[in-house]
């Protein structure tokens, strides 16, 4: 709970001066590291510009200094310096929406997300999912999300209610006990009916702000598993069984594989894609990337109990696989 804003100083006479703000934290804060709980409450403000007011000991708690690594807990009393934030024009905030609920509870929030949606804002993107929950849902005290997908990925989002949920579904991803299941459709004569791939991925960003993977010795640890579960003729509907949880993984590793995922425009048949984007003969159109998060199970983080999660195949997807035909035996 925010307490009145108390000033560091008497304003000058041509504009109000910036205040220093008081916040006691409550239960949803605490628990998490001073340098997140900083960035998530100082929308705007630089990062560099974060990190450089907890060095300078401008960022009090309890009237003391503390590291960047400090665990909020509640009822710490936190210091915010003045700080100027440039003001977002009204056209910019997030418009209010709801999408297709899976699951709902007091603590965690599951949803179908569409294909072409964001996440989040940033990198040129106004507003996302949790923007658009956030502003649907105003009395909501708490909803952050859990993980990502990326924009052109469809299928289950996890979104928590509560910091408790929250920190113990990242938990239970660092130590790898959910699982996490993707139905994808790639080009290629797929053969093996369950199939590791364990490529280092490098992640980097381009000249013009773009993230990128890519396979390179020393890159990070990553795993999946490929359960063939349909073959049609240079085409194969595969389930992905994330190991790992890198940015761009299944894309990327099939691309490196020799087996890119339909309608992926980073990494995928570039020449390919834009021929799928009208229909033939032999198949219906494909106007977006295949790939759908589509089961995950995990520990419920309050009762304890395991809990598996389904979303079907858009229906795009689903009425493109009906245009292929009858599957191969």
């Amino acid at each position: 709970m925010r307490t009145a804003v108390q000033s560091d100083g008497p304003p000058p006479s041509s504009q109000p001066a910036l205040q220093a703000q008081f916040v006691t934290i409550g239960e949803e804060e605490a628990g998490q590291r001073i340098d997140n709980y900083l960035l998530r409450v100082c929308k705007g403000v630089p990062k560099s510009h974060i990190y450089r007011i907890l060095r300078s000991g401008e960022v009090r708690v309890n009237k003391g200094r503390i590291d960047q690594l400090y665990r909020l807990v509640e009822g710490d009393l936190v210091r915010i310096p003045p700080i100027r934030i440039a003001e977002k024009s009204s056209s910019q905030a997030a418009p209010g929406a709801e999408f297709a609920v899976v699951f709902e509870d007091a603590h965690l929030l599951v949803i179908d997300k569409p294909c072409g949606v964001a996440v989040h804002g940033g990198s040129g993107i106004s507003y996302g999912v949790i923007e658009q929950l956030r502003a649907a849902r105003p009395d909501a005290k708490f909803l952050e999300l859990v993980h990502r997908l990326d924009r052109e990925t469809s299928g289950l989002l996890l979104i928590a209610k509560k910091r408790s949920a929250l920190t113990n579904l990242h938990d239970q991803m660092r130590d790898g006990v959910t699982d996490k299941r993707y139905l994808t459709l790639v080009a290629g004569d797929w053969t093996n009916k369950r199939q590791h791939v364990k490529l280092p991925l490098h992640k980097y960003t381009t000249a013009d702000g773009e993230r990128r993977v890519v396979v390179q010795a020393g890159g990070q640890e990553s795993h999946t598993v490929f359960n063939l579960k349909r073959k049609w003729p240079h085409v194969a509907l595969l389930e992905a069984e994330l190991k790992t949880g890198r940015t761009h993984q299944i894309r990327v590793h099939l691309s490196a594989s020799g087996f890119p995922i339909l309608g992926d425009e980073k990494y995928g048949d570039f020449a390919l894609n834009k021929q799928l984007q009208k229909a033939n003969s032999e198949r219906g159109a494909l106007k977006r990337m295949f790939l759908h998060a589509y089961q995950i199970t995990f520990t419920h983080p309050d009762t304890g109990q395991p809990l598996t999660l389904r979303a079907p195949l858009p229906a795009e997807c689903d009425k493109f696989l009906v245009s292929l035909g009858q599957a191969m035996a």
